[in-house]
């Protein structure tokens, strides 16, 4: 995961302590760090592409199925957003360890839970541990890669693309050997309780420790980003993680169900076309690359007007095999790869470095709050508009907005890039 760019752009970057650190540690530190976010796409993916299966099984609604698809991540924004005050003060290591604990912990008991409600719960107590996992992982990478951030975040994003994709593509195809949609959340769980043990063994807390941003503010003038995290850039970017959440979590929740009794598709070919949004969400290292040469609000309005395009000829155009495998990648390239990493990076640039986790922490909370509703808010669009229209407002819709939102930012009270 980490390459001879990022190891330059750590040594270009950070002071004569951090460089001590051996360019062998950074490069396997920083992949398993990445392999652990990887998990964690993956431990949430699984159950997209099950719920018709869960759903049946269960005897659940639609707009029951879309709740369990997506709710859990009220449990990801609220942790993630009070994480933002942890990382600030304690060590991220031990947080990062603690989280990876507590959401495979959840996934190991959602196949034993009995109703909606239990199982509801399991998965917020995952959305938990991966809120506080993401936010502590992004803190880290905001001070350790301090001028290079979003570049270093496209890495993590590559990590969360691909377990985006290898999870459909591994979990379904295990859960019909077992001829059981219960058999993956153990598989995944258990990987978890692994990864713990990668993760103590070796991350260096050199590494995960790092105040580069805090070197960094000693040594230059960063009076014209405002001294509240929470003023006017936190403002426009918040209302566009709010879209970002929405259109992307509302697409992943119920695309699979959309795709099975709306269009006809098979298992397989549902568990494949979610799978190639995971290779879209790939293209988060250029997306990070742009974010860290061009203007972020430019880049991001022109995002959101793709997203809205997409949105439309994804539920109200194509039908075919094709053309949704197309559409799916490039909703999974500009939803995910572009929108989730430049909004989280931005985020970080509208507040001063010795805020970086709180401004991580106003990302999780209002990407993942949106986002823990958006199931719902598609489920009853579907009851009262249809899936194309559905579609057209949640996500073509949706998605101007945020472009429009993006005016209130003034980039000139930003953390400059280099």
């Amino acid at each position: 995961m980490a390459t001879p760019a990022v190891t330059r752009e750590f040594n270009e970057n950070v002071s004569g302590e951090q460089r001590s650190l051996a360019p062998a540690a950074i490069a396997v530190g920083f992949a398993v760090l990445c392999l652990s976010w990887m998990l964690n796409a993956m431990d949430r993916q699984v159950f997209y592409p099950l719920l018709p299966e869960i759903r049946e099984d269960f005897g659940f609604t639609l707009e029951e199925s879309g709740f369990l698809a997506t709710g859990f991540t009220v449990g990801l924004a609220v942790a993630g957003f009070l994480a933002g005050f942890v990382v600030d003060r304690f060590s991220r290591k031990t947080v990062i360890v603690g989280s990876v604990l507590v959401y495979s912990l959840g996934t190991l008991a959602i196949p034993l839970s009995s109703g909606l409600y239990d199982m509801a719960a399991y998965r917020i107590v995952s959305g938990v541990g991966e809120g506080v996992q993401a936010t502590a992982l992004y803190a880290v990478v905001g001070s350790f890669f301090f001028h290079r951030r979003a570049f270093a975040a496209g890495f993590v994003g590559v990590a969360f693309g691909a377990g985006i994709f290898l999870g459909p593509m591994i979990g379904v195809p295990f859960a019909t050997a077992f001829d059981s949609w219960r058999a993956p959340f153990f598989l995944f769980g258990g990987l978890g309780l692994v990864m713990v043990t990668l993760i103590l063994v070796a991350v260096s807390r050199r590494m995960s420790e790092a105040r580069a941003g805090t070197v960094a503010a000693a040594a230059q003038d960063y009076s014209h980003v405002p001294a509240s995290p929470y003023n006017r850039n936190t403002l426009g970017f918040g209302i566009a993680c709010v879209v970002s959440g929405t259109v992307f979590y509302g697409f992943m929740g119920l695309y699979p169900t959309f795709l099975r009794e709306e269009l006809g598709f098979d298992p397989a070919q549902a568990a494949f076309a979610v799978s190639m949004s995971g290779l879209g969400a790939m293209m988060a290292l250029p997306a990070g690359w742009l974010g860290d040469r061009f203007s972020q609000k430019w880049l991001l309005a022109g995002t959101f007007v793709g997203t809205a395009l997409v949105g439309y000829l994804m539920y109200a155009v194509v039908t075919g095999e094709a053309g949704q495998y197309v559409l799916s990648f490039l909703m999974g390239t500009l939803a995910s790869g572009f929108l989730f990493t430049n909004c989280s990076t931005a985020m970080q640039r509208s507040v001063r470095p010795e805020s970086v986790g709180r401004g991580q922490g106003l990302f999780m909370l209002t990407y993942y709050v949106a986002a823990a509703f958006s199931g719902l808010l598609f489920a009853k669009l579907v009851a009262a508009v249809g899936w194309s229209g559905a579609g057209m407002w949640q996500l073509a819709g949706a998605s101007l907005l945020g472009a429009v939102a993006l005016m209130l930012v003034r980039p000139d009270q930003m953390l400059g890039k280099r």
